[in-house]
């Protein structure tokens, strides 16, 4: 039986909830799968996958640091609506791409409009959060040579080309 290490190919189904308890996430009866190793899925769960094999099922409780990050509060910041030329409707919620002054492309949340200003998050959604993932390791295989050059998974529940 394979075990999970580096460059195996592991499908599972999980449910990823918050410290409140509330449903963030799940798999919904489709696997996902990834390429261990290659840095596809968040390193505290990356990390807590090494070693099982098909059929286990754990509960793997991850921090931010290992997760989405610590929230930064200087990641909110309040921008021109003119920024946001050709765009009628901006909504509470929405998410633009945005260039840093590096060059760097983020993703930003919109949490605040007015006629004036809108006020953008660059944190992921889910910074800050102690995050749980319930999961049973549905299969475990040694990946192919073009997966690994890849730096992910192929076929079922992977990525299709």
């Amino acid at each position: 039986m394979t075990t999970i290490a580096k460059d195996t190919v592991v499908q599972f189904n999980y449910t990823l909830t918050n410290d409140q308890g509330e449903t963030l996430d799940q798999s919904r009866g489709e696997p996902l799968a990834y390429l261990h190793g290659h840095q596809n899925i968040i390193p505290g769960l990356e990390a807590q996958m090494e070693g099982k094999s098909a059929g286990d099922k754990f509960v793997a409780t991850v921090l931010p640091a290992d997760a989405y990050g610590e929230y930064l509060a200087e990641a909110v910041q309040s921008v021109p609506r003119a920024n946001f030329q050709g765009v009628d409707n901006i909504e509470v919620g929405m998410q633009f791409q945005s260039q840093t002054d590096d060059g760097h492309v983020m993703l930003v949340t919109v949490k605040e409009v007015t006629d004036e200003e809108v006020v953008v998050d660059g944190n992921h959604p889910l910074a800050g959060q102690t995050l749980t993932f319930d999961v049973e390791i549905v299969d475990v295989r040694e990946a192919t040579a073009d997966e690994i050059s890849h730096g992910h998974a192929h076929g079922v529940g992977g990525h299709h080309h």
